[in-house]
């Protein structure tokens, strides 16, 4: 996994910023199936925000660590408790970095 430039990272931001969650962690937190969405997402759009409904700040950027690590997804922004992911996908990349 290469790291994303500022460039990309700042476009990629700019993609996200329209974007509704599309996965939503809850009070079962991170399960095998919302794994196995969160992938299935990441696979079809490449770039996807998730919204994790947790008070705690700590809890949340834990979470969120353990998503990037199953995912292998990199974070382009966070606000609040949305985090924008983005992981290219080699067989139909969607998204075009600029350089």
């Amino acid at each position: 996994m290469t790291t994303l430039t500022k460039t990309q990272l700042k476009y990629l931001k700019g993609l996200g910023h329209h974007l509704n969650p599309v996965i939503l962690v809850g009070a079962q937190g991170i399960t095998d199936n919302l794994l196995k969405e969160l992938n299935n997402a990441l696979s079809h759009h490449e770039l996807i925000k998730i919204k994790i409904a947790h008070d705690d700040r700590d809890a949340r950027r834990a979470m969120n660590d353990e998503i990037l690590t199953a995912s292998k997804a990199q974070l382009v922004g966070a606000i609040g408790k949305t985090f924008i992911l983005y992981r290219t996908n080699p067989k139909e990349p969607k998204i075009s970095l600029p350089r």
